[in-house]
């Protein structure tokens, strides 16, 4: 070895066991620590692309701060901080444990005089009298005779302090070795080699490739599945970057019954699981129930209860055609978390079923305040008086979310809810709908008749799209006018025209249609009169559309008292926001058979147990630091005095004190003999 090659060799070791470095590592592993607990690990890659955006998304991603303890530059922290701790026992502990043996029954007059704790005490002394007071106050001795005669004295006690730094320091090498197992270094091996691929393509665990699968033997894990009643799993799914990987289980788990009790308001209050585990090798079965913060450990696999939510459960829908509204409703069966193909108008499409919830607890706002011109729409809310800015609790019930998509793969996605709520003193069925993923839902309030259903709003809506009933409705809302003497006998044929005119734009495009005339036709400085007069033809008309629609349907009028009205007001709303809608149908939620899922996450961590043993160790180790003084004590007797000297690793009034105790006691010990 050449000199170079041996300085090389020498300086990093002293590197790797400097106290320095192994601090500098803790640092950097504690900064880390803080950014682990801050931002939540382990989430699907698109949720943090939603919430830090493109540039800090990737950002987040090259630093490896999406999964901070399994991270590669992480874990190589801890292997370097194993290496240096280790070093630093090996190169400081043959020292610690030599100077734990020694007595220092060798020390000179000279330095026992330049102590800080020193004082010769003249008169002779009986050693056996002197060692028995010492052993009595805890000192292990050791004596020697000197060359010049005199006898000296060592003793120490206290020692265990010494012990401390072992124990600090073995817990520091035995927890980073427990994260090293948990951080699951071999996965991460096999990743940066190739041997592990994620897989990022949706599709059934039993068609994803042998590279993206990680044996039941592997090493550490933690994963989640989702468990339908009186269905089995026997693999959970781990994150992994912007993939997924598969992870068999050494055993099968299958949920027998799910448990969930509410409290008043629909909040969860506690959600429990009846399991049945089968050992995939011997075909033993265990059965137990898991709840919240109890879970079970079997094979040494923790299965904690997580979540819950719906695992398929049979729906009903009443489909309303939207584009031929004049069509009785049809019935629609599926069942959530599935797909199934759709027709309407002769129009094929995919029905894409999602989470059916039986309890929706949301914090609902109304607010109709509007911020410049009113437009049509706006008007017809003043008219409702509707409250504004009404926050509250509620729970809406059993709800849906669907997508409906189209030959050439375009969706949309809707939620709906099968309970009407009540809202500012009316009942509505909510709607909610919206084009992309990253789009918040936008809701409709669809209202709804005496019995709580759709029936008399949609009865409404078709009369309003349907042309050949407009001569109808413009005849009996023309001889109201000239009843009520708001317009002249000469008057009756023009505003009947008007009538059919305004109920045809509105049946074309609702509010929006009649909007878009005002802006084309109408000069700006007129357009507020004429959409006044719109408003209230409309008002006017709804009455008698409603009465045409229950004549056609066979039913009696529709009473004429304020609450009917003003279902017939916010149908006129509704059915202008339908156009938004932009569905061949709208379905109605009836029935369902509810099917719950247990969310599980199972968990291997073989590291946990050296983690916890380590922080056991440094405990003992800090606490032998600090609560436990190394105590040293000299006395040499000769030449008809006794030199008293005393010296300690901490230097404090405790230490003060007792040398003035041992002191007083030795120099009265020596006035008794």
């Amino acid at each position: 070895m050449t000199v170079r090659q041996k300085t090389f060799r020498n300086a990093l070791y002293e590197l790797l066991s400097s106290m320095r470095f192994a601090i500098g590592l803790l640092t950097i592993l504690a900064i880390a620590s803080v950014v682990g607990t801050v931002l939540k690990q382990n989430e699907p890659y698109p949720n943090y692309a939603f919430e830090f955006g493109p540039f800090w998304f990737r950002a987040f991603e090259a630093l490896g701060l999406y999964d901070v303890y399994h991270s590669g530059w992480f874990l190589t922290i801890l292997a370097f901080l194993v290496i240096s701790t280790t070093l630093c026992i090996v190169r400081n502990g043959p020292g610690f444990i030599k100077e734990m043996k020694s007595y220092r029954e060798k020390a000179s007059d000279n330095s026992l005089a330049a102590m800080n704790h020193s004082v010769e005490i003249a008169g002779s002394a009986n050693p056996e009298k002197l060692a028995a007071y010492l052993t009595q106050r805890g000192f292990r001795l050791r004596t020697r005779e000197r060359a010049d005669g005199s006898l000296l004295i060592a003793g120490k006690k206290g020692v265990a302090n010494r012990f401390g730094y072992f124990f600090a320091h073995i817990a520091m090498v035995v927890i980073c070795i427990g994260g090293l197992i948990d951080g699951n270094l071999p996965l991460k091996i096999g990743e940066m080699i190739g041997r592990i691929v994620p897989e990022t393509q949706d599709m059934p665990q039993s068609q994803v490739p042998e590279q993206s699968r990680l044996s039941a033997g592997n090493l550490s894990y933690r994963g989640n599945v989702t468990v339908a009643e009186n269905k089995s799993a026997d693999v959970i799914f781990l994150n992994a970057g912007r993939g997924y990987l598969v992870q068999e289980l050494p055993f099968i788990v299958t949920l027998k019954k799910f448990y969930v009790d509410y409290y008043s308001n629909g909040m969860p209050k506690l959600f429990a699981s009846d399991l049945v585990i089968t050992d995939k090798k011997t075909g033993k079965e265990t059965a137990a129930t898991i709840k919240v913060n109890h879970p079970l450990e079997i094979d040494g696999v923790a299965i904690y209860q997580a979540s819950f939510g719906d695992g398929g459960s049979p729906l009903t829908f009443k489909a309303w055609n939207l584009g031929q509204a004049s069509q009785p409703p049809s019935t629609v069966k599926g069942v959530s978390l599935a797909g199934q193909p759709f027709e309407a108008n002769g129009q094929r499409y995919t029905l894409e079923l999602g989470e059916f919830r039986l309890f929706n607890i949301e914090d609902t706002r109304t607010s109709n305040a509007e911020a410049g011109p009113k437009t049509l729409e706006s008007r017809m809310k003043d008219a409702r008086e509707v409250k504004k800015d009404v926050k509250f609790m509620k729970n809406l019930g059993p709800s849906v979310t669907f997508k409906l998509r189209d030959s050439q793969g375009q969706a949309r996605e809707f939620m709906h809810y099968m309970s009407p709520i009540e809202q500012d003193g009316a009942r509505y069925l909510i709607a909610g709908v919206r084009g992309q993923v990253s789009e918040p839902f936008q809701y409709l309030r669809l209202p709804v008749d005496d019995q709580d259903q759709l029936d008399g709003f949609m009865r409404l809506n078709a009369a309003l799209k349907n042309p050949a009933l407009y001569d109808e409705i413009a005849r009996r809302t023309a001889q109201k006018a000239q009843q009520g003497r708001a317009i002249s006998p000469q008057m009756q044929g023009q505003f009947e025209s008007s009538v059919k005119w305004i109920l045809s734009r509105f049946g074309d495009g609702g509010f929006k249609g009649l909007e878009s005339f005002l802006d084309e036709k109408v000069p700006a400085d007129k357009r507020q009169a004429v959409a006044q007069t719109y408003v209230k033809i409309l008002q006017g008309a709804v009455i008698d559309v409603m009465d045409v629609a229950q004549q056609k349907a066979g039913l009696p009028p529709w009473p004429k008292d304020a609450a009917h009205y003003r279902m017939l007001l916010d149908g006129l709303v509704a059915a202008s926001a339908l156009n938004d809608y932009k569905a061949p149908a709208f379905l109605q939620l009836t029935d369902f058979t509810q099917v719950q899922a247990s969310g599980l996450q199972l968990t291997r961590s073989p590291g946990k147990n050296l983690v916890y043993l380590g922080s056991l160790m440094l405990v003992i180790g800090i606490f032998l630091m600090f609560y436990i003084r190394e105590v040293r004590i000299w006395l040499r007797l000769g030449d008809g005095k006794v030199r008293v000297a005393m010296a300690s690793n901490r230097h404090n009034r405790e230490l003060d004190q007792e040398f003035a105790r041992h002191r007083d006691a030795l120099e009265q010990e020596m006035r008794d003999q």
